[in-house]
């Protein structure tokens, strides 16, 4: 009977398998056995038309920018760009003209869409400060005028905590009126409180690990706690797509670094083969360590992890695993837990649990969770431990009344619900998205949705006709993507109501025709007209 039932599922994962191969759209994991669920992503592949046009896109702007260059360089252009002063011009050079190349010629073009000042909560909708500019983005001017209710894609609000009402809001202004704002001093000094102490148990106890430590600020979570982990000696294997926080902190530790193919475990497992076969470089010494560096969401991709199989290469080569959750704790899971609890996890097979704040729980800083012996250790070893001030506990209180919310500790349903709608609204948006025939990046249960827009000139004209519109999106481009797989990031969120969703989807539609974004060679069905899609945590769990 085991054996049948192999054989069974062997095949199922072979004909899943070759569905996608088919499709040449998604990509499943093979490994049936690690996955008690389906695990598939798209990455549809770059029409070779869209490619060809694209680089000459940025050919022609490169060759414009040249000769603007020159123009400026004779003065029959002005150039607005930092430069020496002339009496300096024999001094060693403080500012990199040729690196600075893409700034003037290429981004100021679409610098609009980016740094837009806004004056409210950045909730579901949020207002926005009109500006304009007269000499073509390089500054600009306050018109005076407020845009109401902007429809927010862009914020990393993902269970709708980002608010100045309900009891998230009323906890924190009470913590204010009580403690202040600011600590004025060190954890080890005189700025250990008990709401921080409250913090670590609960963070602690909902990562399901023995220990959890809070820090003030996400991207020094990553940059200053590394370092504290790995050294001289010690071999990093990052992947290629970290965020820079954690290649930041990779480099700070003066280990040895080594980057595998986007999750991809075979080049994960070729690098673990071949640190254990060789060792450090000339001396061939084993490695003192070998730490693994991934995340539970790529912001940029859309892409969730392949934490079965990382677990296993990370048990079968004796290697440490360092999982930065900034985008995935809250947004996945049917309880919140983040990727872990998403595959079915135990928590104790990830050595160093990292995540932020600033997301699902709307507020700010970080934590690292793990075995109380690590904890302990980064409390002396860590620099963002030892000199950054403490937490303001207006923030501290807003992160535990969220947490508790989560958690359903608040007597409530609130937190629950408020994760059944994100992954309602995940699987709804990313379907009509694909529905309407454009190309989406990523895993269908990730609430980050990459839609691809390529030609530079799309940048800029997709971020203003959205706002046109009263839609306020994220556009991303070369160098923070490959040059010819620029985008626009919306993020989804609790917060968002399906007519907020279906008005979003509207727009982009109708900016897709008018802007020709409709790229997809794989048309999809549209389904019926249900309020969201059927696949829910519930079912998935039954």
């Amino acid at each position: 009977m085991k054996g049948q039932t192999e054989t069974l599922a062997t095949v199922s994962v072979r004909n899943l398998f070759l569905m996608c191969i088919a499709l040449q759209v998604y990509h499943a994991a093979c490994n049936g056995e690690l996955y008690s669920r389906p695990f598939i992503e798209s990455f549809e592949e770059t029409p070779m038309l869209v490619a060809v046009l694209t680089y000459m896109g940025y050919g022609i702007l490169t060759i414009f920018g040249y000769l603007r260059d020159f123009m400026r360089e004779w003065k029959i252009e002005k150039c607005h760009i930092a430069r020496e002063r002339e009496e300096q011009k024999d001094f060693v050079s403080l500012y990199q003209d040729f690196e600075n190349f893409y700034t003037r010629n290429l981004y100021m073009r679409i610098r609009d869409s980016w740094n837009r000042p806004i004056c409210s909560v950045p909730g579901a909708t949020f207002d926005l400060v009109e500006r304009s500019s007269n000499d073509y983005n390089w500054t600009f001017e306050y018109t005076g005028r407020v845009v109401k209710d902007v429809i927010n894609l862009g914020s990393y609000n993902y269970l709708g905590f980002a608010e100045n009402t309900g009891a998230c809001a009323t906890a924190a202004g009470e913590v204010t009126v009580k403690f202040g704002v600011g600590v004025a001093s060190t954890r080890q000094e005189m700025g250990n409180l008990d709401k921080h102490e409250e913090l670590e148990k609960l963070a602690a106890s909902f990562l399901g690990v023995e220990s959890a430590m809070a820090f003030g600020m996400g991207f020094a979570t990553n940059s200053m706690n590394i370092p504290a982990l790995a050294g001289k000696g010690c071999l990093i294997l990052s992947d290629e797509l970290n965020h820079a926080s954690l290649v930041l902190g990779a480099r700070l530790s003066g280990s040895t670094i080594r980057v595998f193919k986007h999750n991809n475990m075979q080049s994960l497992e070729k690098l673990l083969r071949d640190a254990i076969a060789h060792g450090q470089p000339r001396t061939h010494r084993p490695w003192k360590k070998i730490l693994i560096l991934v995340e539970g969401i790529y912001s940029m991709e859309g892409s969730i992890i392949r934490l079965p199989e990382v677990i296993a290469l990370k048990k079968k080569y004796k290697a440490y695993l360092y999982l930065d959750e900034a985008h995935s704790i809250g947004a996945l899971g049917p309880n919140g837990r983040g990727v872990v609890e998403y595959f079915g996890l135990d928590p104790k097979d990830v050595d160093v649990m990292m995540g932020t704040f600033t997301k699902s729980f709307g507020a700010a800083g970080g934590y690292i969770g793990g075995r109380k012996d690590l904890i302990d250790y980064l409390r002396t070893h860590s620099h963002s431990a030892i000199y950054a001030t403490s937490m303001s506990l207006p923030v501290v209180e807003q992160i535990i009344t969220s947490m508790k919310c989560i958690m359903g500790k608040d007597g409530t349903t609130i937190g629950r619900s408020r994760i059944q709608r994100l992954a309602e609204n995940t699987v709804y948006f990313r379907r009509r998205l694909r529905e309407m025939g454009f190309i989406i990046y990523g895993n269908n249960d990730s609430p980050v949705v990459p839609m691809m827009l390529y030609m530079p000139a799309k940048i800029g004209a997709f971020g203003r006709e959205m706002l046109k519109r009263n839609i306020g999106v994220v556009v991303v481009g070369f160098p923070a993507t490959p040059i010819i797989e620029s985008r626009a990031r919306f993020c989804i969120s609790a917060a968002h109501t399906k007519e907020m969703l279906d008005r979003a989807l509207d727009v982009i539609s109708e900016v897709g025709d008018l802007l020709q974004l409709k790229y997809s060679r794989h048309k999809v069905l549209p389904s019926l007209d249900r309020p969201f899609d059927e696949t829910t945590y519930e079912e998935n769990e039954e």
